[in-house]
């Protein structure tokens, strides 16, 4: 079961974790991946932050993983976690981007 990701160097304890193997446009299988996390109102303004690069070098150590990735779905309970002790659930979709993008 996995229950981290690393995005840019920032680890993220998920939830809900689900990895399979999609068509890409190019019709070359590409690697996508889903997963929740919740994040409060302390980490809301770095994973926001983290959230705006779009694409991320992923790893998954528990699958021993590593690639490049882009945001494909992004979802969250909460539009703003700057109310203390505020807790967002957040779903996050990637794809496998090709790593000459």
């Amino acid at each position: 079961m996995v229950d981290e990701v690393v995005l840019n160097d920032v680890r993220l304890h998920v939830a809900d974790f689900l990895a399979e193997n999609v068509e890409g446009s190019e019709g070359v299988k590409i690697r996508k991946i889903r997963f929740n996390f919740e994040v409060t109102n302390k980490e809301y303004h770095d994973i926001t932050t983290l959230l705006y690069q779009m694409i991320f070098d992923v790893k998954i150590p528990q699958l021993n993983e590593e690639f490049r990735a882009e945001i494909h779905n992004y979802a969250t309970s909460v539009t703003n976690l700057y109310e203390e002790n505020a807790v967002g659930d957040f779903s996050l979709v990637l794809l496998e981007v090709n790593e000459l993008e």
